[in-house]
């Protein structure tokens, strides 16, 4: 099998004080292909029409890809609430030019469903799901979150809804190699992955299921994630697709000079896969 080129993309976690056009100007003059817009960067977030036209047609402008907006939350607890949002964020998608919506499921420690009850759940959401983001020709972006209680840990678990209901057009994995680490899973499923997300981990205190977004750094030499290893899977296996930045810690956020720190990590990975 062919290994695909790498090609990074800028997750608005980033930077979430950067505006969307700032995000999108910034990866134009990184040569990064693609971004990813958010509804939860504060005042930077896509929650109008409005905005998301404006992010869109500055993304067009610079022929730069609008991969998703991040996030619709919990996407597999389905009731009337999430039907409206759902839309709402079609739409949202839909008036960015974006690819598709990110689907994260409910992270709860008082969630006591049974195994049974949450595939159901998952089923349902996904089946509700393929007809609203069908009416846009949109991709739903699942996300299995890593953490102890989550109530979709991993990518199996997904895979396996998404088969069984027949809807891999509609559907594809994040590898989040953050979540990929913390749920202990050592499956890939390249093949069924629309979309990764990276960052790393350096604090030796921190046990994998004890990890927090807020300990989650760019992709470094003391990374203890394995992104390398990861990412050297994914792309051997068939992944093609955008390898984008997601990191959630204050002290990436407050960094004087982001840019530059993105473009020592980007060093850093390609020279680690040597490619």
């Amino acid at each position: 099998m062919t290994q695909h080129a790498l090609k990074f993309s800028l997750n608005h976690m980033v930077c979430p004080r950067w505006t969307p056009q700032q995000l999108i100007e910034t990866a134009a003059e990184m040569g990064v292909g693609a971004v990813e817009l958010r509804n939860d960067v504060g005042e930077n977030s896509i929650l109008d029409l409005e905005a998301a036209h404006g992010a869109g047609q500055r993304a067009k402008e610079l022929g730069i890809e609008v991969l998703s907006i991040n996030a619709l939350y919990p996407f597999n607890i389905w009731n009337e609430e999430r039907a409206t949002k759902a839309q709402e964020l079609a739409e949202l998608v839909d008036a960015a030019g974006g690819r598709g919506l990110v689907l994260c499921p409910l992270v709860d420690a008082d969630y006591s469903a049974s195994a049974e009850e949450k595939r159901t759940r998952l089923e349902k959401a996904l089946i509700e799901l393929d007809a609203i983001l069908g009416r846009y020709s949109l991709q739903g972006f699942v996300e299995p979150l890593g953490f102890p209680i989550s109530s979709l840990r991993t990518k199996a678990e997904a895979v396996e809804a998404i088969r069984s209901l027949g809807l891999q057009s509609r559907f594809g994995l994040v590898h989040d190699t953050f979540h990929h680490q913390g749920a202990g899973e050592t499956a890939f499923f390249a093949e069924d992955t629309g979309l990764v997300h990276i960052s790393g981990l350096e604090d030796p205190a921190i046990g994998f299921e004890a990890m927090l977004d807020e300990h989650r750094l760019l992709v470094g030499e003391h990374d203890r994630l394995d992104n390398i290893g990861q990412l050297q899977r994914l792309l051997a296996d068939g992944y093609d697709g955008y390898v984008s930045f997601e990191p959630f810690a204050a002290a990436i956020h407050d960094l004087a000079d982001p840019v530059q720190a993105l473009r020592q990590s980007m060093d850093h990975i390609r020279s680690r896969l040597a490619i």
